[in-house]
């Protein structure tokens, strides 16, 4: 089983004046990697809340992925990938290149997101966008390399190449 965080930058969301629906993408999409849900909140779009719940998930809880939803674009609210640089010990650039190249396929505004994928200890943390048809066309892009890079990054895995 993959312990998943789900966390959720929605100023609104937070106040409770909008109801979170990527989240429930997100679930659904996770389970079929072996992915189970075993934290969740919705925080407003805040630097340090969202580093402060990113620590907590990878260092106190221990979830194997996190998967922050929101707080991508060019919005002056917009600090996920800030947060998410503040608290992870190595970035990984291709899973979010592999995000934007894709999304390109169905709009040029695929090109201003900056969302932010990387690791903090043992701990997988990748940024998606706010709206759940965003989050599943993102998911489908990583979630088949999820599995192996879990394992590579907690040293069970072996080698990436086929002999």
């Amino acid at each position: 089983m993959i312990k998943v965080a789900i966390l959720t930058a929605s100023d609104k969301g937070s106040r409770g004046e909008r109801q979170d629906r990527s989240a429930q993408v997100i679930r659904e999409l996770v389970a079929g990697i072996g992915g189970e849900v075993v934290a969740y909140d919705v925080v407003p779009d805040e630097r340090k809340i969202l580093a402060e719940k990113l620590v907590q998930y990878a260092d106190q809880e221990q979830v194997d992925l996190v998967l922050t939803s929101g707080g991508t674009g060019l919005g002056p609210r917009d600090v996920t990938p800030e947060a998410t640089l503040d608290v992870v010990d190595r970035i990984i650039p291709g899973i979010a290149e592999a995000m934007r190249i894709k999304g390109l396929e169905k709009t040029p505004h695929a090109m201003i997101s900056r969302a932010v994928a990387g690791s903090r200890g043992m701990t997988l943390i990748i940024n998606l966008p706010g709206s759940p048809r965003a989050v599943q066309e993102n998911l489908d892009v990583v979630l088949p390399a999820i599995p192996h890079a879990l394992e590579i990054l907690k040293g069970r895995g072996g080698e990436c190449a086929r002999p």
